[in-house]
């Protein structure tokens, strides 16, 4: 695999009290916000072209996230098509004052490269055996 080719993406975000509802924990719109964010970059870097998302799978939330903690996006691109890449996204979360990790909530994405006319354009395809050998 050709090193300008990523096949994970890492974001790490702070919760400010702006990110959060009147509970003191993430809105779930910021983190699908997050979400998308991170499979974009994640596509971008694999087919450095302009990419859009044209699917996201149900978003499983699984821990509430607090005011004043960090998580941590981690984007995996784990299958490519013509001109699809299918990226999946874990949001961990971690409190500021002690070492924890919980998983937080994740996502599937489907992300396409377009051309300048706004037509999808082929990706390169991605080498399942690779990654094993990550």
């Amino acid at each position: 695999m050709p090193k300008s080719h990523h096949v994970e993406t890492r974001m790490v975000f702070p919760i400010f009290p702006a990110d959060t509802n009147h509970y003191g924990t993430l809105f779930g719109g910021q983190a699908v916000a997050w979400i998308d964010q991170a499979a974009f970059v994640c596509a971008t870097r694999w087919c450095r072209r302009k990419v859009v998302t044209v699917h996201l799978s149900e978003v499983n939330f699984r821990h509430p996230v607090r005011e004043g903690s960090i998580v941590e996006l981690i984007a995996r691109l784990v299958r490519t098509g013509r001109s699809s890449m299918h990226i999946s996204v874990e949001m961990w979360w971690e409190p500021m004052d002690h070492e924890e990790r919980v998983l937080a909530c994740q996502a599937e994405c489907v992300l396409v490269a377009i051309g300048d006319d706004g037509k999808p354009v082929p990706v390169p395809s991605l080498d399942p055996a690779a990654l094993a050998g990550q």
